[in-house]
């Protein structure tokens, strides 16, 4: 997500080191690539300049603070910019209940999935009970969709695959979900390849009918400028409260986030990073600026890692850690807590300075972690709780097993020596006291 502006805006930023004061000469060059880099990632040209004449009009004259470059000045002022042009705070849904919730969007857009990923994401997050809304009458297969996705989270859904009268099903719906004391209700409306004036007037008729508390516009990040024409023709039709940008993993360019708040003035309030249903969440445009400019987003690391590594286990792995009783079980279950925070690649867009390694540094980690894995399976329970038993023909045996070399399994084995051998001289008092401040700030709501 956004590698190549990452890449482009370090670059701006890179000529301004050792300068002494921001001046219009030394920040016209830096300022003329931020804009490149910015029309390159896809970001409305009106908007583009716009930024940029807001960053020199704040960069011009400033006195570089003590101890403060240049550089890192004009990344405070570019990533504030950048956070006010994504829109400013975390925006929050109508707290009206039942919440009602009319979802609109393209064909294609991940309108049904991501119906389902805010069903789960809000009766997770805010305790709701949902009740999935079937409006989509022209396609069978997003009734059977909805249908199999509200069953899997073990949502209550409403459908009707006789009625064509749009309008009535969302009514229905509604009453349905009042006796089942649902207190969130999705309502998936139907979309088109293209917007037309049927799908205007549909949409049109399922608001009025339902009156929803919020009416949510399912843009494909990857439409680029063509998900901010489509937001703005939505909005003039149905007054949006908000977007869902979705398959920002996969775009590159991330221009549509970029420029769709400041174009149709209706924030991003959710984001979709991939195929999962827990592959979803609010969107913070303080922490998207960070990883736009490489300074990483600790506190989404911290927050998955929380939700991925179970207490109670953490805290049993810092104890055996304190004692130096570290096994290759223990090794295979950090490996398994690894894989729970999704693909590497994404990990490392979260460490600040990582962000440019994700892609290359981080398929390989994933392999490594793969190979590991596959070779600590291929040893009895017995061998992983006792690795000193592993010798020659053990080892050959191992490696076999797991389709790798000897050497791999040496390596592996290497590495554990080395983590028990860190382990032991952490057995005395400083030792002790680390592990202890380690497994108070898990307590109070630190990553282990």
């Amino acid at each position: 997500m956004f590698e190549s502006l990452t890449e482009k805006l370090t670059s701006a930023m890179r000529h301004l080191r050792g300068v002494n004061k921001l001046s219009e000469d030394n920040i016209a060059e830096a300022l003329k690539e931020v804009r490149t880099a910015l029309l390159s990632a896809d970001v409305h040209f009106r908007v583009a300049r716009e930024f940029v004449e807001r960053v020199q009009k704040e960069c011009i004259g400033q006195s570089v603070i003590a101890s403060v470059s240049p550089g890192q000045m004009v990344v405070k002022i570019i990533h504030d910019e950048l956070v006010k042009l994504l829109g400013g705070g975390i925006q929050t849904l109508n707290e009206t209940r039942p919440l009602k919730i009319m979802m609109v969007g393209l064909h294609g857009s991940g309108k049904t999935t991501s119906t389902a990923k805010l069903a789960r994401h809000l009766a997770k997050t805010a305790g709701l009970k949902p009740c999935l809304v079937a409006c989509d009458v022209y396609r069978p297969a997003a009734i059977d969709q909805l249908e199999f996705l509200a069953k899997q989270e073990g949502f209550l859904s409403y459908s009707d695959r006789i009625s064509k009268d749009v309008p009535a099903i969302a009514r229905a719906g509604m009453a349905y979900a009042e006796e089942q004391g649902a207190n969130l209700v999705i309502f998936d409306t139907a979309g088109r390849l293209q917007i037309d004036t049927a799908l205007i007037d549909e949409i049109k008729q399922v608001r009025a009918a339902i009156d929803p508390g919020e009416v949510l516009l399912v843009a494909d990040a990857a439409l680029g400028q063509e998900a901010v024409n489509v937001a703005r023709t939505f909005n003039e039709a149905v007054q949006l409260t908000g977007l869902i940008m979705t398959k920002l993993d996969g775009d590159a360019r991330g221009g549509a986030a970029l420029s769709i708040k400041s174009i149709t003035q209706v924030p991003i309030k959710f984001i979709g990073t991939g195929e999962k249903t827990t592959d979803f969440d609010n969107f913070y445009p303080d922490r998207l600026a960070k990883r736009i400019l490489g300074m990483g987003d600790v506190v989404s690391l911290v927050e998955k890692a929380q939700s991925a590594i179970n207490e109670k286990d953490a805290l049993r792995m810092v104890e055996k850690m304190q004692k130096a009783e570290f096994d290759l079980d223990d090794l295979l279950e950090q490996i398994r807590a690894m894989k729970k925070l999704g693909p590497l690649a994404k990990i490392m867009e979260m460490v600040p300075g990582m962000s440019g390694m994700g892609a290359s540094v981080g398929d390989k980690g994933e392999s490594q972690m793969k190979r590991t894995e596959a070779i600590l399976l291929s040893m009895t329970p017995h061998e992983r709780l006792n690795p000193h038993l592993i010798n020659g023909s053990r080892r050959d045996r191992v490696a076999r097993g797991s389709g790798v070399r000897i050497s791999d399994v040496n390596n592996v084995l290497k590495q554990y020596q080395q983590m028990r051998k860190m382990m032991r001289m952490m057995k005395g008092t400083k030792g002790k006291q680390m592990m202890k401040q380690l497994a108070e700030h898990h307590k109070s709501g630190g990553m282990f």
